[in-house]
């Protein structure tokens, strides 16, 4: 990592993670040191801290989302590219929704270290395994869980949920859309009801509508490599989160999600 603070840390492990990680460099033909694992705390890869527990509920919550979007008579009544579009660019903040509505919460761990010794010993005798999977990064984790606790400070309703929802997935600036115009009226038409059920429940919030959307906004900047790494790739292994969605959606087959 450039610019990297690690060996101002601990200078002896500095030193045996320099020593070790100069062999290795020159075991693997040259690799280049930004692959190699970083000491920075903001950077160090992290696992859910009990996968089980967490797992089962992320599950639950995908399978309401998808429960949602099946209860949409207007979701339907698009062309299905249409509705795979938005279920691709759609998922990932409707799921992180029904994560603050159903309070789940989760505690990461420092994913284990290889040992690179190991690594150097057994060199070349590797070479045909597969590449290790992705780990999500602690700073990554730890936006996610900010956009989570600024949505929970907003307490909404079910019916704020339940609009909300409405306004992300039918968004009409998604790429390829072919009813487009139509897709953005029944945005207007959710953004509409959720002004609608605000203003009773807070008649001197006159900006928490406007302060909604921004937020809700955010969610779209969570990058679903995250979520599927953290949450669904101890599930699903290698396969891929939006056809085993799309599966589930229009009943291709019984797969379910479950540990």
């Amino acid at each position: 990592c450039e610019r990297c603070q690690c060996h101002g840390e601990d200078k002896r492990t500095a030193i045996l993670y320099t020593l070790l990680s100069q062999n290795l460099h020159h075991s693997r033909g040259g690799r280049s040191p930004a692959h190699q694992r970083c000491l920075c705390h903001q950077r160090r890869t992290v696992c859910l801290r009990t996968p089980h527990v967490t797992c089962q509920a992320a599950s639950n919550v995908l399978v309401k989302t998808i429960s949602f979007m099946k209860n949409l008579p207007s979701f339907h009544l698009l062309p299905r590219e249409d509705q795979l579009l938005l279920l691709d660019s759609c998922w990932v903040p409707l799921f992180l929704l029904g994560l603050v509505q159903e309070m789940v919460t989760f505690e990461v761990m420092e994913t284990p270290a290889p040992s690179m010794l190991k690594k150097i010993l057994l060199n070349g005798q590797s070479k045909r395994q597969e590449p290790e999977r992705t780990q999500p990064t602690l700073a990554a984790v730890q936006r996610l869980q900010c956009c989570l606790n600024t949505f929970w400070s907003l307490d909404l309703s079910p019916k704020e949920y339940a609009y909300l929802k409405g306004a992300v997935l039918f968004n009409p600036d998604v790429p390829g859309l072919r009813a487009s115009l139509y897709i953005e009226s029944l945005q207007r038409e959710a953004q509409r009801a959720l002004q609608e059920v605000l203003q009773p429940l807070h008649p001197e919030d006159q900006g928490r509508f406007a302060h909604i959307l921004l937020i809700a906004s955010t969610l779209k900047s969570i990058p679903p490599a995250l979520i599927t790494d953290l949450f669904f790739r101890p599930i699903i292994g290698d396969a891929d989160i939006v056809e085993l969605i799309a599966e589930m959606l229009y009943e291709i087959t019984g797969r379910q999600l479950a540990p």
